[in-house]
Formats: structure tokens, sequence, C-alpha cells
């Protein structure tokens, strides 16, 4: 099994209380927490309970201007990979689902990838809140302002990685409907 993250999209945040009533299934990614998943969290961030899992592991964000924010850097990387069919139907097939998903909230569940190593998973959420995710926004709002050239580059370069992740409405944990 390969660990995984997973981001969904909720009408309210997950609390202590009660989980969303409904959930709907973004995307999940193998082995890290990627570029794409880390902006869609990037705005309005918060630590929330975890949906799956015990420990208050998820992260939660304004949907509305994480979506933005990845679509503007997909447009920013795109303007280097013009000829890249894989790059534009990897594009097509992200945009449309994110219309198709919308919702208030995205949810990231971080669970399977925090605990990889013998860290502490609720302290390595709080690092991931409070500097990775606002470190990667920064560097894509650089870019997206033509201010990041050498990041944007890096980004084209490998951006299989950063944006390739499954989407679909079925996730490996899907919630009913």
């Amino acid at each position: 099994m390969a660990n995984r993250s997973y981001l969904y999209s909720t009408d309210s945040m997950p609390n202590e209380a009660e989980v969303p009533q409904r959930i709907r299934c973004i995307s999940e990614h193998n082995w890290d927490i990627p570029l794409a998943h880390k902006l869609m969290v990037g705005r309005g961030t918060t630590i929330v309970p975890s949906m799956i899992w015990n420990p208050p592991i998820g992260i939660a964000a304004d949907y509305a201007e994480g979506a933005a924010l990845l679509r503007d850097l997909l447009q920013a990387v795109g303007r280097g990979l013009e000829s890249d069919a894989e790059f534009a139907e990897c594009v097509a097939r992200t945009t449309a689902h994110l219309d198709k998903q919308q919702a208030q909230y995205f949810v990231l569940e971080t669970g399977e990838i925090v605990s990889m190593t013998d860290d502490d998973p609720t302290a390595s959420v709080r690092r991931l809140a409070s500097d990775d995710i606002p470190d990667a926004v920064a560097k894509a709002e650089a870019a997206i302002a033509g201010q990041n050239e050498d990041w944007l580059a890096s980004v084209r370069a490998d951006w299989q990685a950063h944006f390739g992740s499954f989407y679909s409405e079925a996730l490996y944990f899907s919630f009913p409907a």
C-alpha cells in the first residue's frame, strides 16, 4: 500500500463534534504532499480534526481561493509548456474536477504521510501549516507575478510530481454520499 495525502472538499470544516455532512473527493497523491495540495490549502489555512484518523492532523482552507491560486500557477507553468499535450490534459482534467467538486472548504488529510517518520504527527502538521504551506504559497505568488523564474523553471521541469495527482470522485478513503 502506498502512503498518500488525500484532498477533499466540504461545505463545513471538520470539528471535534462532527464530520461534515457531504464530503467530496478531490485527489490523492502517493508518498508525498504535492505542491498542488499545499497550494489548494494555502488560503485561510487552519488545522482541524482529521476525518479519518484520531489526532488533529487535518488541514482545512478556503476552496475558492486555493483553487484560484492553483489555476494561476498552472497558467504560469503552462507558459513554458505550450507544446506539452500531457501537461495540457493534466490541467484540463484537474480544473474540470475542481469545478465539479466545488465546495466551501478544502480538507487535506495528511495522516499517512506524516506517519512515515518518527516525528510526532501533530507537530509535523503544525510545521506543515505554519512553514511548508506558506512557503509554497509565497513561491507560487512570486512566480505568478514573474518574480521567481528559477523556481518556476524547476516546477516546469518536474511538473508531474507537483500536479500529476489522481483526481477522482472515489479515493482510497471515500465517504458515503
